[in-house]
């Protein structure tokens, strides 16, 4: 085959690389989990629900009633051991917000819950191991855990959403914000905690004031990242785009191609050197 042929076929199965992986990544599937705006629109219908007095164990596999939290403001967050970065960094955010809070309010004021939804791995045992590997001890957060038998009501009532992915689970990020009576008043989304998202409304709460009004769900949705799976630092988002594998892999081919043929003329030039 003489280089121009090459060249040409060359340049044609380039070219074919580059037109087929965009659209192979149109149609590949995609993976399986939450609906971003469903899950919203079921966290905020949940503000304003009394939450029932479920029975949960903490660390020490001891009986707590979350009706026993009554009295004082109640932050819930729902998370699950297994998780290796975005429940951590969560945590540890919610740590540092509630840190800020006592500063702002005192210790006493209120109550902080972290609740594992994944049963029977989110026992007492992990839940204390989770709470340890983070440093978190304060005298008023617990880590709780559910019978298995009532996770689906209990995060049913919270507007908990959350589906199983080969990765993990796809769960919306949230902490909720009860008042004293065992309502729901405030959804704040994101892996990040912001303390001016909990220390107004908690301000409020404390002060017996009325809290403002919900915000839009579209922008929610716009401003927040509100899902956690396994998150992907060259699309910052949290869903795997195979459009960029197959995209990569039709540049590769398109890199080897050029690569054989600049081979292929240096060796017939080679050849007609020698033949000279």
């Amino acid at each position: 085959m003489n280089p121009a042929t090459t060249l040409r076929l060359l340049g044609c199965i380039a070219a074919l690389c580059m037109f087929v992986a965009p659209v192979r990544g149109e149609d590949a599937p995609r993976p399986v989990g939450l609906d971003q705006a469903e899950a919203l629109r079921a966290s905020q219908a949940a503000i304003g629900r009394q939450i029932g007095d479920y029975t949960l164990l903490d660390r020490e596999e001891r009986p707590v009633r979350l009706a026993g939290f009554r009295g004082k403001p109640l932050l819930v967050s729902f998370i699950y051991t297994g998780c290796f970065e975005v429940c951590p960094t969560t945590t540890r955010s919610l740590h540092e917000t509630v840190k800020a809070l006592e500063g702002r309010f005192g210790d006493k004021t209120f109550n902080v819950v972290s609740i594992g939804f994944n049963q029977p791995m989110d026992s007492p045992q992990a839940m204390r191991a989770f709470a340890a590997q983070h440093r978190i001890g304060r005298p008023n957060w617990e880590f709780l855990s559910p019978s298995i038998q009532i996770v689906d009501r209990l995060t049913e009532e919270f507007g908990f959403r959350y589906e199983a992915t080969p990765s993990g689970f796809d769960h919306v990020l949230q902490v909720s914000l009860l008042d004293a009576e065992g309502r729901i008043v405030k959804q704040v989304y994101g892996d990040r905690v912001a303390v001016d998202l909990l220390g107004e409304p908690m301000k409020q709460l404390l002060a017996g004031a009325p809290l403002p009004p919900r915000m839009q769900l579209d922008d929610l949705i716009d401003r927040i990242r509100i899902l956690c799976t396994v998150y992907d630092p060259e699309t910052g988002a949290y869903r795997v785009d195979y459009r960029i594998i197959w995209e990569a892999v039709g540049g590769l081919m398109f890199v080897l191609a050029v690569f054989f043929y600049m081979l292929n003329e240096w060796r017939v030039r080679r050849r007609l050197r020698r033949a000279q």
